[in-house]
């Protein structure tokens, strides 16, 4: 396996065990979505380990997650797709219409997840190559720091010399008869000072020197010395500028600007990407140069990414990532049962989503979908598609379609314990991401448990009152609790405030024991 990627190799050293171990970092329970995903992401690289006659009839087993709102269906994908290294895109079902409709073709999923294949691959490029990238911009900066500078230090090799043409067949600046007569060795005479008697020039004082090679030589002398000199600058502002001395002195250069046209949308498959291709084709023929006064930090920014854009092959690139998505790219189709048509219903809206179910499903089969940057064959990509199917159910998809997703996972709603984990347990938990924003007003607060499982009860009572949002609900309750203290933390910091049970209840008793309750928390 000679080309192995970067994806390959993350997702090999990754076993379902552990898969699922770095999942329960961020999301709290739904053990069998887990296992399913980290199962399916495992068999992606099992199937590359096999010969190629077999690998290409291996096809994903794409999942259909089925749970309310709020409950990790999204996190799962994402993060499992950020842990494998993989291209990843998560599109909503009801941004598409069916062939022949105004608005976006089903396509247009492959080409947004190549866009992001290709900028991933393009990071990863630009890295490997930042350090040579780092020291043209360098380059660049002490040439605008210092004009004319680097030009001598480049061109300082001696002049080649001039061809010399018969008599009066020289160009203007050429040496004339002299010069000629000079490099062939035929002795021409000047009058000596005046006075009469001719005197060879290989006889003039100085060696045979005449007074123009004498001048010259004085004047290469000279040159060489202002060479040093500007030198001995360059390096003294190359060392001012390794040290940050020069950050804020602002220079003046030109950058190249490609027109950027207005998104718009036409009928007929591939035609909203039709803006974007005009304004590539304008910066392929030279765009416009504009010219920017900035600081040196900003400059070395941009000059570091020119240098790396041009250090770069974009064909190595674009080749890189199609590889990447066909074998490991991962598709989220969210809201999946809002094109569900119940046998029922008949006529209105539901005409459209039946139409995009079938143009859906040619790309889920496997198919050839054209992009700027090659085609793309959609056999190996992985789809995992999700709902909450709370008035549809996964049946009133076209057969077709079920087909195409084998594996069902539905995901629990979420309850007291399951909101007293996620507020604490997560890397990124909520309680964690308050207290740090706090912090940088000087306010330390300090959530007690008894505040944490009274706010984790609030939570689960409202989900039940009103609509199940699941752990969104959370960010709804702490906003509520935290708003006064977050309005007035500038005014009162530093200070030190500990989160009790009387707090939370003091802050949200009044909306808890309010019927209306929609009124205050979504």
């Amino acid at each position: 396996m000679g080309d192995r990627t970067v994806a390959d190799k993350n997702m090999e050293r990754l076993t379902p065990r552990e898969i699922v171990a770095e999942l329960d970092k961020y999301i709290v329970g739904q053990k069998k979505a887990k296992r399913a995903v980290a199962v399916a992401l495992r068999n992606r690289i099992r199937r590359l380990k096999l010969d190629p006659e077999i690998r290409e009839d291996i096809a994903p087993k794409n999942i259909l997650m089925i749970g309310p709102t709020g409950v990790g269906k999204t996190e799962i994908a994402r993060r499992l797709a950020k842990l494998a290294g993989s291209p990843f895109i998560k599109v909503e079902a009801t941004k598409y219409t069916e062939v022949g409709y105004v608005g976006r073709d089903v396509e247009s999923m492959i080409r947004d997840l190549m866009a992001a294949g290709f900028q991933m691959v393009k990071q990863e490029m630009q890295e490997s190559v930042k350090a040579e990238a780092e020291k043209r911009a360098e380059e660049a900066l002490l040439d605008l720091l210092l004009p004319g500078s680097g030009k001598k230090t480049k061109n300082s090799k001696a002049k080649p010399v001039p061809v010399v043409r018969p008599f009066a067949f020289n160009k203007p600046g050429e040496p004339g008869l002299m010069g000629a007569a000079i490099q062939v060795g035929i002795p021409v005479f000047r009058k000596n000072g005046g006075k009469g008697d001719p005197v060879p020039v290989g006889e003039l004082p100085g060696g045979g020197e005449t007074a123009e090679t004498a001048e010259a030589g004085l004047a290469g002398e000279k040159g060489k010395e202002d060479a040093d000199k500007d030198n001995s600058t360059r390096e003294k502002f190359r060392i001012m500028l390794r040290e940050g001395k020069l950050e804020d002195r602002t220079v003046e250069f030109q950058i190249q600007q490609s027109p950027q046209f207005p998104s718009f949308e036409m009928m007929g498959a591939g035609m909203e990407e039709f803006g974007a291709s005009i304004s590539e084709l304008v910066g392929a023929l030279g765009g416009t140069q504009k010219n920017k006064v900035m600081s040196v930090k900003r400059a070395r920014e941009i000059l570091i990414g020119e240098e790396a854009e041009k250090l770069i092959d974009r064909d190595r690139v674009s080749d890189e990532a199609r590889q990447r998505v066909e074998e490991t790219g991962i598709v989220f189709i969210d809201e999946i049962d809002k094109i569900a048509v119940r046998g029922e219903r008949g006529g209105g809206p539901d005409v459209s989503r039946e139409g995009v179910q079938r143009d859906i499903l040619p790309i889920v089969e496997g198919a050839t979908v054209t992009t700027k940057w090659g085609p793309v064959n959609t056999d190996h990509i992985l789809f995992i598609a999700a709902g909450a199917f709370n008035v549809s159910k996964p049946s009133d998809l076209i057969p077709e379609l079920q087909g195409r997703f084998p594996l069902r996972v539905e995901l629990d709603s979420l309850g007291k314990d399951d909101f007293l984990r996620i507020l604490t347990e997560p890397k990124n938990a909520l309680t964690k991401q308050y207290t740090g924003l706090l912090a940088t007003e000087n306010i330390d607060i300090e959530f007690s448990p008894q505040a944490v499982e009274r706010l984790a009860v609030l939570a689960a009572e409202v989900n039940s009152r009103l609509e199940n949002i699941g752990a969104r609900r959370l960010h709804t309750i702490m906003e509520s609790l935290l708003e006064e203290l977050s309005f007035e933390a500038p005014d009162i910091a530093p200070a030190k405030i500990p989160i009790t049970a009387e707090y939370v209840d003091d802050k949200l008793s009044g909306l808890v024991k309010d019927q209306d309750l929609g009124r205050y928390i979504l």
